[in-house]
């Protein structure tokens, strides 16, 4: 049975914390049967047990079929070196890339820019996690305010392209733009 997702290069899965996006961009990746690569753009935790735990439980999760790639502002580059007609890309997350980014005092719309032009070129299915923050307040200061601004900007770039667009809520997907695959 060939599955929807290999027909597809671009996949974006939205969500809140804790909204089941993850394992289902995840799940996405492994029917492709491709090998699995998981592009990280969480900074290593040395300094955050917490942090630590949360990226082993994703690692035990996914098990030693996939392979790990960190990369936390080079996104672009990442993703043009991995892509490839056999494997099968999940970035985790743009919410994070945006932080690092951010705090690097990198140029947000120039690192928007390389990445959807290198997913538009991807040699394989890339499927990337982002966070939903904009059904919330107003946050209440002007960092946090940018914050969300930006990565509503990104997350709309990313789906203005994307050739699936899914948001989850509970664990449960529901398609924004294209169709979920069967």
């Amino acid at each position: 049975m060939v599955r929807k997702i290999l027909m597809i290069t671009t996949a974006l899965v939205l969500g809140g914390a804790r909204s089941g996006k993850s394992t289902y961009a995840e799940r996405l990746v492994e029917e492709t049967g491709l090998n699995p690569v998981y592009v990280a753009t969480c900074p290593p935790a040395d300094d955050d047990a917490e942090m630590g735990e949360r990226i082993a439980v994703h690692q035990a999760r996914r098990g030693p079929a996939w392979r790990t790639v960190e990369e936390p502002i080079a996104l672009a580059d990442a993703i043009a070196r991995e892509a490839a007609p056999d494997r099968a890309l999940l970035v985790d997350c743009l919410t994070l890339w945006l932080s690092n980014i951010l705090f690097a005092e990198e140029d947000i719309a120039v690192r928007t820019r390389e990445l959807c032009a290198v997913l538009s070129v991807a040699k394989g299915p890339v499927v990337l996690v982002s966070n939903e923050v904009g059904l919330g307040i107003v946050p209440d200061n002007a960092l946090a305010r940018r914050f969300r601004d930006a990565q509503g900007r990104l997350n709309q770039e990313i789906a203005r392209s994307a050739e699936l667009v899914v948001f989850t809520a509970a664990g449960l997907p529901l398609a924004l733009k294209g169709q979920l695959p069967s």
